[in-house]
């Protein structure tokens, strides 16, 4: 079973915003299926407050909120920036754009640079806070399991991270995508696939 020493371990709590786990936000009803599935509501409660006692980091990786004139005169803009655009998601100001009460940011944690497309190292300061910090190994949580928190694990991979899914802290738009999240892709990336449950087990005693 893989250790996780509370100096060089950091929780990477992606996207937490209303929009996605606030009843009411815009894509809350979109990922409640598989969310619901999952236990994601009753897991990632867990996750943090274990992850706290343990004393080990958590960055909060956040998506660009948006703002009028995103993505204007973009030569390359994809489905779900368009998406975004449409719906003003995470939008700047708005009840929806505020970290969810209990799965956003408390003192301590480190808020990382908003990213505009999926990984949360693209053209953000997370490698930086993360080598600043001494972390060497990486776990993922939050939204959404194939699209951030895949692209940003397969990115920490790469950066030499040692990473972690937690896949029933997670969730998606269906069950398709959390299959294709877990089952398909991770095993080719991720250096450890867990529940809730072992990753709590493994996580060193406060």
């Amino acid at each position: 079973m893989t250790a996780y020493p509370a100096s060089e371990t950091g929780l990477l709590v992606i996207d937490p915003y209303n929009d996605f786990m606030s009843e009411g936000g815009k894509l809350y009803e979109a990922t409640k299926e598989t969310a619901m599935a999952s236990g994601f509501y009753d897991n990632l409660p867990r996750v943090l407050a274990a992850i706290r006692s343990a004393s080990i980091r958590v960055f909060i990786v956040p998506h660009r909120r948006w703002r009028p004139g995103d993505y204007d005169g973009w030569l390359q803009i994809n489905h779900s920036q368009e998406g975004v655009r449409k719906t003003q998601l995470f939008a700047e100001g708005s009840w929806g754009g505020e970290f969810h009460p209990v799965f956003g940011p408390k003192s301590g944690d480190v808020v990382v640079h908003q990213h505009w497309g999926q990984s949360g190292f693209a053209n953000t300061d997370l490698d930086a806070q993360l080598k600043l910090h001494g972390i060497r190994k990486i776990i993922l949580v939050g939204m959404v399991a194939n699209t951030c928190v895949e692209s940003t694990a397969r990115f920490g991979m790469e950066l030499g991270y040692h990473v972690t899914l937690v896949k029933d802290a997670t969730a998606a738009f269906s069950a398709a995508g959390m299959d294709a999240a877990h089952t398909v892709n991770a095993p080719t990336y991720a250096h450890a696939i867990v529940t809730t449950d072992q990753l709590l087990e493994a996580l060193p005693r406060g």
